[in-house]
């Protein structure tokens, strides 16, 4: 998958992997390793992975998994932090007392990883098929994460949108919707974008 003639740049892949060395493990023991059920955690190692191996195809996935998630993230933030509204909803955590400050400060992840796959991908290409295999990853963690994590911590929204808790549907048909969704509203936006970036020759 890689370019014969592109590569990444080695402090790139130096940095990251120094990042991940530092956030995962204390994640884990703030958090919990259920934690890494959330695909944008998930995406931080898939990501350390295309990284080094320069693998378009990992890449562009994650990119679709982190780009318009991580940007609804910090504009959620930005609009909770300057009105005291959450706009969209799903990052209260960022402002209760109770949970960890430095998990609060690691949070901020959400907006460096969109940088880092989109700027993998800028350097050596979109993959097209990227769409086709990240919603079946997403078909396969999100179903793993309704049978192995705990309700209360409603992780990837299984249990109810925007981190809140639904009885309006039977849990099984929330599910399925939401794994119907999920690919629509956060990934084909991204992708569409890529490839018309790739149209006009922005992308290879």
């Amino acid at each position: 998958m890689r370019e014969s003639n592109v590569s990444l740049p080695r402090w790139l892949k130096l940095g990251f992997t120094l990042w991940i060395v530092l956030w995962a493990p204390t994640f884990a023991v703030m958090l919990g390793a259920q934690n890494y059920f959330w695909l944008c955690n998930l995406a931080s190692f898939l990501i350390l992975v295309g990284l080094w191996w320069e693998h378009r195809l990992l890449l562009s996935m994650q990119l679709l998994a982190v780009l318009l998630v991580g940007t609804l993230w910090g504009l959620d933030v930005l609009g909770a932090w300057l009105t005291g509204v959450h706009p969209i909803g799903g990052t209260e955590y960022m402002f209760d007392p109770d949970h960890p400050t430095l998990a609060k400060a690691l949070s901020f992840y959400h907006l460096v990883l969109p940088l880092v796959a989109g700027f993998a991908v800028w350097r050596l290409g979109y993959v097209r098929r990227a769409l086709l295999w990240q919603t079946v990853l997403t078909w396969v963690v999100v179903p793993l994460t309704f049978l192995f994590t705990a309700t209360e911590r409603n992780i990837n929204w299984v249990h109810g949108p925007f981190g809140s808790p639904q009885d309006m549907l039977h849990p099984l048909v929330y599910l399925v919707g939401l794994m119907l969704a999920w690919p629509v509203v956060l990934y084909l936006p991204v992708h569409a974008l890529m490839r018309l970036l790739q149209r006009r020759g922005v992308l290879r």
